[in-house]
């Protein structure tokens, strides 16, 4: 797939990381994140006489690291930058750049949105996102604003999934607090009905030995739960064992973000990625698209790889804010890519569908 926002925003990214500054290395960050999220392909920008269009956030030296990438398909500026850096910083350049594999820019998700595919989920076929956080734990957003920003997207329902209490510097949830949680959700449902349905639901961790924590009972209180991977995100043993325990713990509806991965950053967990997909089939538990920009995880090549296991979908924004729900376009062009039969991913699901599938992975709690 040639995404040339892709490439040029990497390479604003390596010259970033050679500079002693910390201004400096925000700037060219600030400005690799601009041309990512912009919602064109950035030779589009190019004028008659050469020059590139004023783009928010992008200053005069990023500007000619970017026409050097466009006109040339390479930055001399940042090669002999990286060239003059340390022996260490070079080695840890080297390594953040296979670590960009399969992230789609803005532009090339919304391209992949446009390409025609009878079968595949498009935006209007999605009813719902299933992981979304809210200021009772890490998010800014309030339940009620969920609900509203919704409505807006014209969903029906969607889940809040605030993290559970075993991952405390994220705002975790004591089932205490997940108690008032659920009163404040079902007065905003009496409100709201009719309009929307706000699911009640976690993010639980999942554990080194596979197990999730949360015991089966608490895993019973909630109508969708998403076990997804907090730790061990760097190591490159294989963790095959512990991804498969998960989706295999009863009350367990979704594997979320399942390798963890983080763009330019870390890789994620290493697993036999086939072996997981099976036993989540055989489970019933569905396997997450998370759209975040920097997690986009799973991500086409993977996605395309559980399809032939008979996997359940989730096409999820993971979204802290109001203004990120747009990330679950990107994890829908991500399905679109890797050719997810529509009728597989779960979000598409009316809300009486997606209940009767949920209450079924609770009675087995």
């Amino acid at each position: 797939m040639n995404d040339r926002n892709s490439e040029v925003a990497g390479w604003l990214r390596d010259l970033a990381f050679v500079q002693k500054s910390s201004q400096s290395r925000w700037g060219y960050k600030r400005a690799a994140s601009a041309v990512l999220y912009l919602p064109v392909q950035i030779d589009t920008l190019l004028n008659d006489d050469g020059t590139l269009q004023k783009i928010p956030h992008v200053g005069p030296a990023s500007t000619r690291v970017i026409l050097e990438v466009l006109n040339t398909g390479a930055s001399p500026i940042v090669d002999a930058a990286v060239d003059a850096a340390e022996p260490k910083t070079r080695a840890d350049i080297l390594r953040r750049r296979g670590l960009r594999s399969n992230f789609l820019s803005r532009a090339a998700a919304a391209a992949a949105m446009r390409t025609r595919k009878p079968d595949a989920p498009a935006r209007s076929d999605v009813l719902c996102d299933l992981q979304m956080h809210s200021d009772w734990s890490d998010g800014v957003q309030t339940l009620e604003e969920i609900m509203q920003t919704g409505i807006s997207r014209n969903y029906t329902h969607s889940a809040v999934t605030d993290h559970s209490y075993g991952l405390p510097i994220a705002g975790g949830l004591p089932m205490a607090k997940v108690a008032q949680q659920h009163r404040e959700i079902d007065q905003l449902n009496a409100k709201y009905h009719g309009q929307f349905r706000l699911l009640k639901g976690i993010e639980a961790n999942i554990r080194a030995d596979g197990s999730v924590d949360m015991t089966l009972d608490e895993l019973a209180q909630m109508e969708i739960v998403v076990a997804a991977p907090h730790s061990a995100l760097r190591s490159a043993a294989d963790q095959t064992p512990r991804m498969i325990g998960a989706v295999q713990t009863p009350g367990v509806h979704i594997l979320g973000h399942p390798r963890g991965r983080m763009y330019g950053s870390r890789p994620g967990v290493t697993a036999d990625w086939e072996k997981v997909f099976t036993a989540a089939a055989r489970a019933g538990v569905a396997i997450e698209l998370d759209g975040d920009p920097s997690r986009q995880d799973l991500d086409f090549d993977l996605a395309r790889l559980a399809i032939p296991s008979g996997c359940l979908f989730a096409i999820d924004s993971d979204a802290h804010a109001g203004d990120q729900w747009w990330y679950a376009e990107t994890a829908l062009a991500h399905a679109r890519i890797a050719g997810i039969p529509r009728s597989r991913v779960i979000n598409c699901w009316p809300l009486s569908q997606l209940l009767d599938w949920a209450s079924t992975r609770r009675r087995a709690a």
